[in-house]
């Protein structure tokens, strides 16, 4: 098993406008959520600035290894989070995972 840290993060913009409460309530349930589930570590919501990205936000966390990540994939609260909110107010999203 492989044993180096992953870095993973999620780019996204929401149907929502960038600063409306229902912005501000799915970055706060995603950060809820997601930063409870034993094995996340460092989790970060972070706002784009650059005018070279077309995405708005970032969730970024860390995974102790391959199994700590796939265990973040197949958790219950992440499953339930993807089905009841990302995937209906994300409007367009990257996933992008680092090892260090």
């Amino acid at each position: 098993m492989n044993n180096e840290t992953i870095r993973h993060m999620a780019i996204f913009t929401l149907k929502h406008p960038v600063n409306s409460a229902e912005t501000a309530a799915f970055l706060k349930a995603g950060e809820d959520i997601l930063s409870a589930i034993p094995v996340v570590r460092n989790f970060e919501v972070l706002r784009q600035v650059s005018a070279k990205c077309e995405y708005d936000f970032g969730f970024s966390m860390e995974f102790d290894n391959q199994e700590a990540y796939e265990a973040y994939n197949n958790h219950p609260s992440h499953q339930a989070f993807v089905r009841e909110r990302w995937d209906t107010e994300v409007a367009g999203f990257q996933e992008i995972d680092f090892v260090k």
